[in-house]
């Protein structure tokens, strides 16, 4: 069998089963919702007392498991620790070729409040299903699991001259402060995984827009020192909150030398945090601010940190100290690469829609996977309803979706 005609058995398959698949991805759905890997710092943890760890992700990970089992699709099952698990399936044999990973996270945000109905169980209205998780990120990850039956159901996966790798992982929602990563940070930390490409349904966008380039992000912890005093005599004192408020006024004007970039525009600086003081009646002797700047490919941590160092200067009695909390790194990747082309034919043959190459402010891990120099996208189905109450996801854009990944991963891989 030829690749063309492959594609047509793909594409029949789904026309000739197309209720059938549908209810498997509701089904599917429907369970992994329920199942409520919250994840959260681990401060935050005593506010879920259902949960033992942060995340659980092991939960949905016996869901995949099972259907990969039952699917005939080999997997490995990874973890840094028990209960956090990994879990990566694989169709073809070949890893002298393209290597696509495409990955979706089993954890998610709290589901907060503002919701008509209960978060963690899954309601279906219009065509869309409903529930904390549908769109981020348990919705596609269905549709990748289906995908990946239906290509072994059809034997395709003979064809490929590389290897298709679907991958439920744990650890995107929440980093604790001590920047451990159980998720895709570790297994390419541990080279458990070794891909080329990769596809992150991560970013929302119906499926009309493709992730090529994000703003990095750095965390900055400034902490303002002065000296505590009764609050009767401030003047025996030095005034941390007031110290910090002149600064702040220095960095709301303050300009971060840049080159402008044509899809990511200029870095921001967003003051996040503020902290100090224990009494109205003590002159606080401390106070410190986070500040989350976000940043273009070129611009280098030294630099920001000597740019808000210059800040200190401009106040009297000025003692401050900087911490660099976290950062990941910018990218920008070539619009006219391969997995674009690839995403953008099929998405047009399919949908009759051409997806739009575009960048984000926000992050996914596609930062991660860049690193490690694998070329990295993200696209996928599902609109802008992520963490919000009432999430959502449409159950045909699913349905598409899972049809269009099995017929790139056929255009890349065979």
């Amino acid at each position: 069998m030829n690749t063309n005609d492959a594609r047509h058995g793909i594409r029949t398959y789904y026309k000739d089963n197309y209720i059938e698949i549908r209810e498997k991805i509701i089904r599917l759905v429907t369970e992994m919702v329920k199942e409520q890997t919250i994840n959260v710092i681990s401060e935050k943890l005593p506010e879920f007392p259902h949960l033992k760890m942060r995340g659980e992700e092991y939960r949905v990970a016996n869901i995949v498991k099972r259907d990969f089992a039952q699917f005939d699709i080999p997997y490995h099952e990874f973890a840094r620790m028990e209960g956090r698990s990994n879990i990566i399936g694989k169709l073809g044999s070949n890893t002298n070729g393209i290597r696509l990973l495409v990955p979706a996270h089993m954890d998610v945000v709290p589901a907060g409040e503002g919701w008509d109905h209960d978060p963690f169980e899954v309601v279906l209205k219009n065509d869309r299903l409903y529930g904390r998780g549908t769109n981020d990120n348990k919705g596609p990850l269905a549709a990748l699991i289906m995908a990946a039956a239906i290509l072994k159901d059809l034997d395709l996966d003979q064809l490929f001259k590389g290897q298709l790798l679907i991958a439920a992982l744990s650890d995107e929602e929440a980093t604790d402060p001590d920047g451990i990563d159980y998720g895709i940070g570790y297994l390419l930390e541990k080279r458990l995984i070794d891909p080329t490409h990769a596809i992150i349904p991560d970013i929302g966008g119906d499926m009309q827009e493709i992730d090529i380039a994000e703003k990095g992000r750095i965390i900055v912890k400034i902490t303002a020192t002065g000296q505590q005093a009764h609050g009767s005599t401030p003047e025996k004192g030095i005034n941390a909150i007031l110290m910090m408020t002149k600064l702040i006024n220095q960095i709301e004007t303050l300009e971060l030398p840049h080159e402008f970039h044509p899809i990511l525009g200029k870095p921001t600086i967003n003051l996040g945090e503020i902290h100090g003081g224990v009494s109205p009646n003590v002159v606080p002797g401390s106070c410190h601010i986070y500040l989350d700047i976000r940043t273009v490919p070129g611009m280098k941590r030294a630099s920001i940190i000597k740019e808000l160092h210059s800040c200190f200067g401009k106040i009297e009695k000025a003692n401050f100290k900087i911490d660099v909390i976290s950062e990941t790194i910018p990218f920008s990747v070539d619009q006219h690469n391969v997995l674009v082309k690839t995403i953008q034919q099929n998405t047009e043959e399919i949908l009759n829609i051409q997806p739009k190459p575009l960048g984000i402010c926000g992050g996914t891990y596609a930062k991660d996977l860049i690193r490690h120099d694998v070329l990295t996208v993200g696209w996928g189905p599902g609109g802008d309803t992520a963490h919000i109450a009432n999430e959502y996801i449409e159950v045909k854009q699913l349905v598409d979706f899972s049809l269009l990944i099995s017929l790139i991963a056929l255009d890349l891989l065979a």
